[in-house]
């Protein structure tokens, strides 16, 4: 069996020492905020989770771009070259352009190297539900799935991904597009927060509303009560625009309500963050369905 490498994107929002340690090749997409390039690297050498969230606290612009068909490529050349396949585990194609560069990059380098595989997966998911995947996707791997069986694995198991989250600033999805001004005013008056998830698309669906910051936190839980697969033997990941206490809570709820024994934390990066705000709580898991 050949051998393969797993390649992915910053937008996983994996801690770094993780990603270390399941061998992942991370490419990091980017941000402009108040006029300064960065580039989203996980352990955020760049620029500190803190201190971004700092700055979008301010009021600071910030924009985000994709990881380009150039940067794959040069990512997946040399892995080629020494004689292994390539799997490229992406974020969502609903919410970003990095999976169509991916799969540009490895439609290009296909031809080259016809001994090769290279292939690259859509994943339909964002923050640590991407990251979910590539960590439950690198245990099959270790398992001795073969790249083809693996990436068959994606396909299956994707869309049983669950990602549920809650805002605590309905202005940055007015900014993003996603509620309309006159949502945001009355909903921040009546401190309303929303109850979101990434659909079967990949996008971003405002799936309700509850009145206050706990009772938000509780619906997150609430949801994974209805649709997760024997949560007790599952890892659940927890993501969180620099709230920890906050993502500490819903660890707690998760871990008393159905006995789950492996729990991560880790931030919302800047490239998610940018778009959700800081005070977003997000919860992943495995359901019958999203």
């Amino acid at each position: 069996m050949n051998d393969y490498a797993v390649i992915t994107d910053s937008s996983c929002d994996l801690p770094a020492d993780l990603a270390e340690e399941l061998e992942l090749t991370v490419l990091p997409l980017s941000l402009n905020l108040a006029g300064k390039e960065y580039y989203n690297y996980l352990d955020g050498h760049e620029i500190s989770f803190e201190d971004f969230y700092q700055n979008i606290r301010e009021g600071k612009a910030c924009t985000t771009s994709a990881v380009n068909m150039e940067a794959f490529v040069q990512a997946m050349e040399p892995i080629l070259q020494s004689g292994k396949d390539v799997l490229c585990i992406a974020f969502s194609s609903g919410l970003s352009n990095t999976y169509n560069a991916a799969k540009l990059a490895c439609e290009e380098l296909a031809p080259k190297y016809p001994e090769r595989k290279v292939y690259a997966v859509d994943t339909l998911c964002a923050s640590l539900g991407e990251g979910l995947l590539v960590y439950l996707a690198v245990q099959e791997k270790r398992r001795g799935k073969s790249i083809d069986e693996l990436r068959g694995w994606l396909e299956n198991t994707k869309l049983h991904l669950c990602h549920w989250f809650t805002v605590e600033d309905l202005n940055h999805l007015k900014r993003g597009g996603r509620i309309s001004a006159a949502t945001a005013l009355i909903g921040t008056m009546l401190s309303i927060k929303p109850v979101l998830h990434v659909d079967d698309e990949g996008h971003l669906i405002n799936m309700g509303k509850v009145r206050g910051r706990r009772a938000s936190l509780l619906a997150l839980v609430d949801h994974m009560e209805e649709t997760a697969v024997d949560p007790a033997s599952q890892t659940v990941f927890i993501s969180h625009g620099d709230c920890l206490e906050d993502a500490r809570f819903v660890e707690q709820e998760v871990r008393r309500r159905f006995g789950v024994q492996n729990v991560r934390i880790n931030y919302v990066g800047p490239v998610i963050g940018a778009h959700s705000g800081p005070g977003t709580i997000a919860l992943f898991f495995l359901g019958t369905h999203r």
